[in-house]
């Protein structure tokens, strides 16, 4: 039998980097979520829904080939598009996006507080010297301070497309930051951070030369499977699920997901998903998989 020390529990933090509520049945915020498939797959049609239904406020695109998905892009509400994938400031560029809308918030929650105390000091008649009154006075009325957001961290994806080769993921230390601790850009002074999730879309899941590199590879926190004909890529996808499922389970997954594969059928694999869901993995994005059942 052990003994039980007292006052040594593990005390979880009430606020997490990054984090918000995300529908019930879709993954946690914060993703690093890496999709695999090969060309015409049907990989953009699985990002984008995904990103529209767990509600981000905007998307920051990274492709040089943005406008040949226009129809599906202009789903998403892109603000921001980078198509120079071999300029590496880019990344440093989506950190700042991030840094300025953390200030942003900051600013208006600290004009909301000096504002409430204003009305709150008028509403008692307190003396109030004319550097106060014009702080707040506009057209003949007393305004309160705005914010694009009314107030709320906003909710960033960031989607990664046609990038192989390219400079940002052959000098890979930069993205490599960006995906370790996306999560916790744009922190906020009284804790927490704005964060931003990651999409990453690619053709191959291992690539020797300008690839997604193994760093970011083990950051990820969902994927998205399409069929291969290639055994030795899905021999890879295997071993990164090792910790998870034994090899064998996971083909008998990936076969239960896949299908004859004519129809755009993917393998969702939730790495870090909600303790109500059911299974890691889903077959798309609308039925588990019972690894029990296969």
């Amino acid at each position: 039998m052990s003994t039980t020390l007292k006052n040594l529990e593990i005390i979880p933090p009430k606020e997490t980097s990054g984090m918000y509520e995300t529908p019930h049945d879709l993954p946690v915020a914060g993703q690093v979520c890496v999709a695999v498939g090969k060309r015409k797959s049907g990989k953009s049609c699985a990002i984008v829904n995904l990103i529209e239904r767990m509600g981000f406020d905007y998307c920051i695109c990274v492709s040089p080939t943005m406008n040949s998905n226009k129809e599906l892009m202009n789903r998403l509400n892109v603000e921001y598009v980078f198509e120079d994938v071999d300029d590496t400031s880019v990344i440093d560029k989506i950190k700042k996006i991030v840094q300025d809308e953390a200030e942003d918030l900051e600013r208006y929650r600290e004009e909301l507080k000096n504002y409430n105390k204003f009305i709150k000091d008028v509403r008692e008649g307190k003396l109030l010297d004319d550097g106060q009154m014009l702080r707040f006075f506009g057209d003949d009325s007393f305004i309160k301070p705005e914010h694009r957001w009314n107030g709320k961290k906003v909710r960033i994806a960031c989607l990664f497309d046609d990038c192989l080769g390219s400079g940002i993921y052959s000098k890979p230390r930069k993205l490599n930051g960006l995906a370790t601790y996306s999560r916790h850009l744009g922190q906020l002074k009284e804790g927490g951070s704005i964060g931003v999730s990651l999409f990453f879309m690619i053709q191959s899941f291992k690539c020797q030369v300008g690839g997604l590199n193994k760093v970011i590879r083990n950051q990820a926190t969902s994927m998205i499977v399409f069929k291969t004909k290639d055994k030795k890529e899905l021999q890879d996808i295997a071993d990164s699920c090792s910790g998870e499922i034994s090899e064998e389970t996971f083909y008998k997954v990936y076969d239960s997901a896949i299908g004859d594969g004519n129809n755009f059928e993917f393998l969702f694999i939730d790495l870090h998903k909600k303790s109500h869901h059911e299974s890691m993995f889903r077959r798309r994005f609308n039925e588990y998989i019972l690894t029990e059942n296969l």
